[in-house]
């Protein structure tokens, strides 16, 4: 018998190829085999629709020559095992086809055996691919899926009970670890305007490089998206240059947003209204939106919208309750108001008239009386700023001891200290005794220094000290005297500009400007002249026994049109004047007539004093002192007068100054 000749390894090597034909033809798996120059010398179907290369295109070429990309993936694992390192391996590799680009990495699973013949020859090796990619796929998406879950579900506890106060900030760390998480590159949330569609930007958060939108987006700048926005429907588009034509103006917004390529946008509702929007924008790569993925933003949007709602909610009732807060004060506030004018007109009974600028003064009177606080009273001569202090002082508690007076204009320079802070005997020439000053007497009350802008520089320091202190020292004594007295000054003077020039000092002026009472003059209150004129009838009238029953209308009406340049001490003496004169029942009062008679004509305030004084001086022979002299008709210091004269330039029609 003839025997068997054992076949050749190329025989050996023929069958085994067949053999792997038959059985990985009809596999789900790829299939290629490799001759020891690793050139391909059999592929199969599966094998080629993996790599995206025809079969036809395999045979013959080695694995570098047909698709660099495919090299890197399988060659190092066909080299090592070529080589006779190992018969069986087994590796993992991810893959991305070159016909493919637009789609993701492919995961493939290679199992690389190694063919040899009987004697050990090796012949090549078979390479049998698993694409794992949809099992990658699945794993990924279950794991995104629960990793979404728990940042909900750490959303969704951030918010419970959270403060109305941390709602914003929690919403900004809410959208940065939304956008971190799931790649976006810019997340924002919009108001949506009641009134014109406007969307307002309320919260945002862009990764670095990315800016943030404008603030106000108008409804005109994208009208389709707006119109979807407004009836709540949600929009998505993976690439925005796949948008119809009509969507002309949101390719344009999105090409001036910096070149946005996905968005997606879903509205948020209350009540029916929508109320607002959030937006997801991708810059750098083109987004699917999966529907699941979707229903998720959707949830995390509820929690976002439900505590924003709620912040809107306890803003609303905040405000609801400031307002009734504020009306409340207001009531009181005018309940109190008319309580205090209740009190101000019993008590405050020397104070007449009804001008709203009269009542301002009372009004602050009332205030500042129950106070130990410095007031400063400003006002021209003769307003009555002397009746301002004495209210003062009448409505405080330190009403049962008398107020304590000082004209500082009146005092001589030389005596005035003496005057204010007493002095030891000895302490100059003629203090045959010592004597306490106006503050010792007024301790425990009030003192009340008039025209305190004529104190001297030298002695501004020490009343300073005794508004900062309550100290002072006498005159020939270093041993200080503590007092308590409420300091009241008042002045016709512009202290302010005083300040400026330099003659008063500035710290003594805001220690005495802690509360400010500007008494009107009596042409800013003419409403008050008839009051007035009246209430001094009735007095004078008890004085001097006369009974007035009228006054006549054009009288009344001239001393209304008169600009008092003295004020009430002016009306005052002139109805004083024409009691003593008068014999009847009517009462004429003497207004002079030159400034009656040009009280209509445009002229400055300077002028219409310079005119009245004028015409008062010619009335007393140019006599300025004495009784019935241009000072005591003016109610006039006759120094003041003097000033008066010399700073407007008066001078009698001989040209002799006075």
């Amino acid at each position: 018998m003839k025997a068997r000749r054992a076949p050749s390894g190329k025989d050996f090597f023929s069958e085994k190829l067949r053999r792997l034909e038959q059985l990985f033809e009809k596999a789900r798996f790829g299939l290629s085999i490799l001759d020891r120059d690793l050139r391909f010398i059999h592929v199969n179907d599966r094998m080629a629709a993996m790599d995206g290369i025809p079969q036809e295109q395999h045979i013959g070429k080695t694995v570098r020559e047909l698709d660099r990309q495919l090299a890197m993936a399988v060659g190092p694992l066909l080299s090592k095992t070529i080589g006779g390192k190992c018969s069986f391996v087994e590796h993992e590799v991810v893959y991305r086809p070159l016909p493919d680009q637009s789609l993701r990495n492919r995961s493939w699973l290679l199992n690389c055996h190694l063919l040899k013949t009987d004697d050990g020859t090796v012949m090549g090796c078979g390479l049998i691919v698993q694409d794992t990619t949809g099992q990658k796929i699945n794993e990924e998406i279950q794991t995104e899926r629960v990793n979404v879950e728990a940042l909900l579900s750490d959303l969704s506890t951030a918010f419970i009970n959270i403060p109305v106060s941390d709602v914003d900030r929690k919403i900004e760390q809410g959208l940065q670890r939304v956008v971190e998480f799931l790649g976006f590159d810019r997340s924002t949330i919009w108001q949506v305007s009641p009134d014109d569609g406007r969307l307002l930007l309320t919260h945002s958060y862009a990764v670095p490089g990315i800016k943030k939108p404008s603030s106000v987006i108008k409804s005109s700048l994208m009208p389709i998206w707006n119109d979807l926005i407004r009836h709540g429907e949600f929009f998505k588009i993976s690439n925005v240059d796949d948008l119809p034509d009509d969507y002309w103006r949101e390719k344009k917004f999105c090409r001036d947003q910096g070149g946005i390529r996905s968005i997606l946008f879903i509205p948020a509702s209350v009540g029916g209204t929508v109320v607002g929007t959030i937006t997801f924008v991708s810059y750098q790569v083109i987004r699917e939106w999966p529907d699941e993925l979707i229903q998720r933003l959707r949830l995390m949007w509820e929690i976002f919208a439900n505590a924003l709602e709620r912040k809107r909610a306890d803003e609303k009732i905040q405000n609801v309750l400031a307002e009734i807060e504020r009306l409340k004060d207001r009531l009181e506030a005018e309940n109190l108001y008319l309580r205090d004018q209740i009190g101000i007109e019993y008590k405050h009974e020397e104070i007449i008239g009804r001008s709203a600028a009269i009542q301002k003064v009372l009004l602050q009177i009332g205030q500042v009386a129950k106070t130990d606080s410095t007031v400063l009273v400003l006002g021209e001569t003769g307003t009555g700023k002397e009746l301002i202090a004495r209210a003062i002082h009448n409505a405080s508690a330190r009403k049962a001891r008398a107020m304590i007076k000082v004209d500082c204009a009146s005092l001589p320079a030389a005596l005035i200290e003496a005057e204010l802070f007493g002095h030891e005997k000895g302490a100059y020439t003629g203090a045959v005794s010592g004597q306490i000053g106006r503050f010792e007497a007024a301790d425990g009350s009030t003192i009340f220094l008039d025209e305190i802008g004529e104190l001297p520089l030298e002695l501004q320091s020490k009343l300073l000290r005794v508004l900062q202190e309550g100290q002072f020292t006498r005159l020939g004594s270093p041993k200080p005297v503590d007092v308590d007295v409420r300091v009241i000054a008042a002045t016709n003077r512009n202290l302010a500009q005083a300040v400026s020039e330099g003659s008063f000092r500035e710290d003594l002026y805001y220690r005495l400007n802690v509360f400010p009472i500007s008494v009107p003059s009596l042409r800013e209150r003419r409403e008050d002249i008839p009051l007035l004129t009246w209430a001094m009838v009735d007095e004078f009238s008890r004085s001097f026994g006369k009974v007035i029953e009228r006054i006549p209308g054009k009288n009344m009406e001239a001393m209304e049109r008169y600009l008092w340049p003295g004020n009430i001490r002016e009306l005052r003496n002139l109805v004083e004047r024409a009691m003593i004169l008068n014999g009847g029942a009517t009462l004429v009062i003497d207004v002079p007539d030159t400034l009656a008679a040009t009280a209509a004509q445009p002229m400055t305030l300077e002028g219409l004093e310079r005119k009245h004084i004028t015409a008062v001086l010619e009335k007393t022979g140019w006599r300025i002192r004495g009784h019935n002299g241009a000072a005591e008709l003016l109610d006039m210091k006759p120094t003041t007068l003097h000033a008066r004269i010399k700073k407007l330039g008066i001078m009698r029609k001989n040209h002799l100054s006075l």
